[in-house]
């Protein structure tokens, strides 16, 4: 027997919320409807009240992620910065956000966000671009992840950071999409 629906208890933005919650203290490996809903202390499939399926979910958790990424025509690498530093505030955001990415769930804020620091037709340069950050911003994370839990190699007998050096390598990679020096202005015509 299933629950009654009682909006007033949750609503969709408490169970993305508790969802968000949840993937900071577990990661998305474990991120799971029924933990999600004994979070909320309420029977799994109280959630789909809500959200139709998992998926849907997360794409609305990848939208949430992404929502704070500004769209301005601010130059591309201070636009590629933001975009990588929202999807380092959640554990797994880069995951999450790269696998409804690949599904095409969700929004396209990120992507609309380059658009706008690429200026006019720059829709495949902001694709590549998109992927690079995606991509790098996810290995940064699998690293920092590996790290705190001592499963990174060392190099010879001492500890080293595994993320030394990403933040030249990402601005390396965004300017060569992008198509600029990196001390370029970028040209808007």
């Amino acid at each position: 027997m299933s629950p009654d629906h009682n909006p007033a208890r949750h609503d969709r933005d408490s169970v993305a919320r508790a969802a968000l919650a949840l993937l900071d203290e577990v990661g998305l490996a474990d991120l799971s409807m029924r933990r999600i809903a004994a979070r909320l202390d309420v029977q799994p499939s109280a959630l789909y009240w809500h959200f139709a399926n998992k998926q849907e979910l997360l794409a609305e958790l990848a939208d949430r992620i992404t929502a704070r990424i500004p769209v301005t025509d601010d130059d591309v690498l201070t636009t590629a910065r933001s975009i990588r530093d929202a999807l380092f505030a959640y554990r797994d955001g880069a995951e999450l956000v790269l696998s409804t990415y690949a599904l095409r769930l969700g929004s396209s804020h990120a992507q609309i966000a380059l658009e706008a620091s690429l200026g006019p037709q720059s829709t495949d340069r902001a694709t590549a671009l998109l992927h690079f950050i995606l991509g790098h911003t996810t290995l940064a994370q699998l690293r920092m992840h590996a790290e705190s839990h001592g499963a990174a190699a060392a190099a010879a007998a001492e500890e080293i950071d595994p993320t030394a050096g990403l933040d030249s390598v990402f601005d390396l990679g965004v300017v060569a999409i992008a198509g600029i020096s990196a001390s370029q202005p970028r040209d808007r015509a």
